[in-house]
């Protein structure tokens, strides 16, 4: 997590804690299997990285800034013979490559479209435009550079060859977003010093929420560890500018950047990786595995001079190899940010979970197995909160019960702080006497709610960037992963970025359950909290995706349901185990006892 996402999930935290009191970040250290499942999914690929991983002082050399060209290719001649493009596709992608360097210039998700609804003439699907920054694009070899002209044969729906000189480049689609590139060099051809390849460019969307950015996994004897290099501390962090994870910011970071940055500026790491990805909110192009040790790479932003700060607007990256080799074999994924392919590719962190990684991949699995059952997103979440209801429904009646007792105890706990003020040793053994009497424990009524704490927030991790929200309607909601922004266009809700209804619910009921939870705090702080608390959410979840809304509403109700349970359990308890008041029959009348009444 960014620090955005990082203040917003501390924020969350204290507003459960402080609703749970009165009514009842920077990521951790990987997980140990991660190199593991990042060795496995590149087999002996990574074994050759980690061989050539230098020295401690070396690998952590994460400052170092090097002369180098923009990412972003620059203008260069026109090859003399024809373009010819040739189209590799699948079920789910379709690339489309030049003869002029023998590189990826565009690829279009198949399943995926560009707005809401299905994919048709008006709502293509997407894609990305590599461009720019054409993805495979060699630098630094002789005659196979952009302004090389590549012959193309053994061209197949999955495969084509491209060949010019002495170098020959291969690239096969495989059944899903991996694309492999095989490239041989003749000894004239061989690369004798420093060159690269390109991993392509990511173009940051029109969303408020969205963002560029770059990750990669630094190799290391130790295994190594993935670094958010818009967020961790390295070079590459200023020219990020803070955007990365798509807090809300709108991307402005004015501490880090200010007009007058060059529109295009770069910087490298020197350190080497064993994968580089850029990412957006969704999506993701990587070089996620390569036969030939890399010696860091160079990152390069294109930002948007005409709007406050510099938004960053576009981002190119291009991994660096030293020396020549015959052959070499890298592997690029081009695909959403699905945690079960990344998890193949040993790149699950790219989701960015940061220390909930071990709640929020759960969650994920959750989320899809409920839309397995149900094909609606919006039918998924509310499947996964009532799951989650479920699961904590015990702590929370235990939480429910324990703050009832302590209501109940409050006049006792008064008389004891009355009567001891003076002696805070001797108040302090009179109270803990009381609970024990009363058999009240005081830790029960917050410590089960505190431990729902961490499901909460990677909740709100998860259903922030969940890619199968995309575009994934519910009801009167066009996007789960937006806010609703109903009548953005009619004043006054057009100063808000639209109407939204499920924050307004999600507040209401959040007062309701306020009202309805028991509490043995000072009465006035109870009221203030009670109108506080609900407003303090309604403007944090305001411009949030509805679907964090959607649930936190639907559990803020499950909660009134069960609170409602409970108390009517309690009541019908306390009203059986009451004493039955015995009445004695009047005494009989002198007219009475004659009649024999």
């Amino acid at each position: 997590m960014n620090k955005t996402e990082k203040l917003i999930s501390a924020l969350l935290g204290v507003a459960l804690v402080l609703c749970f009191m009165y009514g009842p970040m920077r990521k951790g250290a990987p997980q140990q299997d991660a190199s593991a499942e990042t060795a496995a999914a590149a087999t002996g690929e990574t074994a050759a990285v980690e061989a050539a991983a230098p020295d401690a002082a070396a690998a952590t050399n994460l400052q170092a800034v090097v002369d180098a060209e923009p990412a972003v290719v620059p203008e260069v001649a026109v090859p003399s013979k024809p373009e010819e493009i040739a189209v590799l596709e699948n079920d789910f992608l379709k690339l489309e490559l030049s003869s002029w360097g023998g590189v990826v210039k565009k690829a279009t998700f198949k399943k995926f479209a560009v707005g809401p609804g299905e994919i048709s003439e008006g709502n293509p699907a997407f894609s990305m435009d590599y461009s720019e920054s054409p993805l495979g694009a060699i630098e630094g070899v002789e005659g196979a550079g952009l302004n090389a002209s590549f012959d193309v044969s053994a061209a197949t729906p999955t495969s084509v060859v491209f060949s010019a000189g002495g170098v020959v480049r291969t690239y096969s689609l495989a059944g899903d977003y991996s694309l492999e590139l095989a490239e041989t060099f003749a000894d004239g051809s061989r690369p004798s010093g420093r060159n690269a390849l390109s991993v392509g460019m990511m173009t940051r969307g029109d969303g408020k929420t969205d963002f560029v950015s770059i990750d990669s996994w630094q190799s290391d004897p130790k295994g190594g560890d993935v670094v958010h290099h818009d967020d961790d501390d390295t070079a590459v962090k200023p020219l990020l500018g803070g955007m990365g994870g798509g807090g809300g910011c709108g991307g402005c970071a004015p501490s880090k950047v200010q007009p007058g940055t060059p529109a295009v500026s770069s910087a490298a790491v020197a350190a080497p990786q064993r994968w580089v990805a850029l990412k957006d909110r969704f999506f993701v192009t990587a070089l996620a595995a390569c036969t030939q040790p890399n010696a860091g790479f160079t990152a390069s932003v294109r930002r948007d001079t005409t709007t406050d700060f510099y938004k960053p607007v576009s981002v190119a990256t291009t991994v660096a190899f030293e020396g020549g080799v015959a052959e070499r074999t890298a592997k690029f994924y081009i695909g959403p940010k699905e945690q079960s392919r990344l998890a193949d590719l040993g790149m699950r962190d790219v989701m960015e979970f940061g220390i909930w990684r071990w709640i929020c991949y759960p969650i994920v699995w959750l989320l899809n197995a409920c839309h397995s059952v149900i094909p609606s997103y919006g039918v998924a979440i509310i499947l996964l909160t009532i799951l989650v209801r479920l699961v904590f429904w015990p702590l929370t009646r235990k939480s429910t019960e324990g703050m009832k007792k302590m209501q109940e105890i409050q006049p006792l706990i008064k008389e004891i702080q009355a009567k001891y003020k003076d002696n805070p040793q001797r108040l302090q053994q009179e109270t803990f006497a009381l609970y024990r009497q009363k058999k009240v424990n005081p830790m029960s009524s917050c410590l089960p709610m505190l431990i729902q704490i961490p499901v909460f927030i990677a909740l709100f991790n998860v259903l922030r960037s969940a890619v199968e929200l995309r575009y994934a309607s519910f009801l009167w909601i066009p996007d789960l992963s937006e806010p609703e922004r109903l009548l953005a266009d009619v004043a006054p809700f057009s100063s808000v970025g639209g109407l939204n209804i499920l924050p307004l619910l999600m507040a209401a009921t959040m007062y309701l359950q306020s009202r309805l939870t028991p509490s043995a705090g000072d009465p006035k702080q109870q009221r203030m909290m009670t109108v506080f608390m609900p407003i303090m959410m309604l403007v944090m979840f305001y411009s949030f995706a509805s679907a964090l809304s959607l649930y936190w509403t639907l559990s803020q109700v499950m909660s009134i349901i069960q609170m409602w349970m409970i108390r009517r359990d309690t009541e019908r308890r306390q009203a059986a185990a009451a004493p039955v008041e015995v009445i004695d029959p009047p005494t009989p009348t002198r007219q009475q006892r004659r009649h024999g009444a």
